[in-house]
């Protein structure tokens, strides 16, 4: 009954997703293309049959990668399907995996699109990455027979008492997952008080912490490092809406003790790079982007990060890192990436999408948390002004990553036979 009233709440809805999709459009206009594949309607694949799995943008691409890449290197033939949410992590889908995969944009949530989908694609199994819990979707593979097993699971307090407010719905979906991959105690035990039965629910940890860094990054590093000239330099990576004001003022503090210091900005999503671009002008600034290097040079002050993909190497060229997505109420984002490189890394407090990893690197030393812009601003001088403290932070950085390794291996485990 209640899954009832909400899929006729969302057909109801559908015109204003349309029109929402249109107007996020006149800032990304990748979100005006393929949108017929959010309704289940596109060519049908090469092989059908296989794994289905959904990662929503970026970083649930970037991080079900080195699976994708097991799967294919032990089951050669096994047709894979990524769907993804955003054009962001559709891009990333096509850099990284290429024809790896089949990849369209996820359906909605409603009977009509996920029927044209599971008719075309006919997948065995759906691998859902982190949160996407999707009560329509859930119920189709269960009818149908598709085996669903929801990967890298992490469930926020805030997210939970959501899920509460709605505890009919929540227990009648929880209970449609055959498996849950959590990936801590906590995790775990908030799934089960939501209604998910215990038995099906494993603490494997995060595979985040299974990222691999390929040979070439290294080389790439090196070339930007060259160009730096020894100065001075932070990256702020992944920002957002409200936060590069933040950082550009971190960064004035930062000038008045290290006037040649160089911060790297590169914010999240592509559609603000021109705005981003224009507030470090008004900031007075000197200004260089990636997607022109002939503009850099010594006096600069703000390398402005607007290509994508590029974001771990130009943390891998940086002596300090910021993760941006903290000092705003946007959950955080991915702070291995810089840990397993050996960069010192800070974030703020808004790391609610990261809690469990956020907390290992804290409690080994590893990262430190800050408060605000100004805190933040003196974090960075401290690790610019000594470098003996900075490598001892990276270095601890890289040993809680190869210590969390191995969640890869227990995900894999848990995937039936195909």
């Amino acid at each position: 009954m209640i899954r009832g009233v909400y899929t006729v709440l969302l057909y109801l809805s559908l015109p204003l997703v349309l029109v929402r999709l249109f107007w996020r459009s006149l800032k990304a206009p990748g979100y005006r293309s393929r949108w017929l594949e959010r309704l289940g309607i596109f060519s049908a694949p090469p092989g059908w049959g296989g794994l289905w799995i959904h990662a929503v943008s970026v970083g649930e691409v970037q991080a079900v990668v080195p699976l994708i890449d097991e799967l294919s290197r032990r089951h050669p033939r096994l047709p894979i399907t990524v769907t993804t949410t955003t054009p962001t992590g559709s891009a990333r889908v096509r850099e990284q995996l290429g024809d790896q995969v089949f990849h369209v944009y996820f359906p909605y949530d409603m009977p009509l699109p996920l029927t044209g989908f599971i008719r075309r694609v006919r997948p065995r199994m759906l691998l859902m990455v982190e949160t996407e819990i999707w009560p329509n979707l859930l119920h189709m593979c269960r009818r149908v027979g598709i085996y669903t097993l929801l990967a890298n699971a992490r469930l926020s307090e805030t997210s939970a008492r959501r899920y509460a407010r709605v505890a009919g719905l929540t227990r009648d979906t929880f209970a449609q997952i055959d498996c849950v991959a959590a990936q801590s105690d906590a995790d775990a035990a908030r799934f089960c008080a939501l209604g998910l039965p215990a038995e099906r629910v494993r603490v494997i940890g995060s595979i985040k912490f299974d990222l691999r860094i390929p040979a070439s990054l290294e080389e790439q590093v090196e070339v930007l490092r060259r160009d730096w000239g020894g100065r001075p330099v932070w990256v702020a990576g992944s920002t957002h809406e409200g936060e590069d004001e933040l950082i550009l003022f971190a960064h004035r503090e930062v000038l008045a003790r290290f006037p040649e210091a160089l911060l790297i900005l590169v914010p999240r999503h592509p559609e603000r790079f021109e705005r981003v671009a224009a507030l470090v002008r008004r900031e007075r600034l000197g200004l260089a982007r990636r997607s022109r290097p002939e503009e850099y040079n010594a006096q600069v002050q703000v390398y402005l990060g607007d290509t994508m993909g590029e974001l771990p190497m130009l943390i891998g060229s940086a002596d300090v890192a910021f993760i941006g997505g903290s000092l705003v109420e946007a959950g955080g984002h991915n702070m291995l990436e810089a840990a397993a490189r050996g960069v010192p890394t800070c974030f703020g407090p808004h790391v609610f999408n990261f809690a469990a990893v956020s907390q290992i690197l804290i409690e080994a030393g590893a990262a430190v948390q800050v408060a605000d812009a100004s805190v933040l601003a003196d974090q960075v001088i401290v690790w610019l002004e000594d470098a003996s403290r900075r490598a001892d932070v990276g270095e601890r950085g890289r040993r809680v990553v190869a210590r969390n390794r191995g969640a890869l291996g227990r995900l894999l485990a848990l995937i039936p036979p195909m």
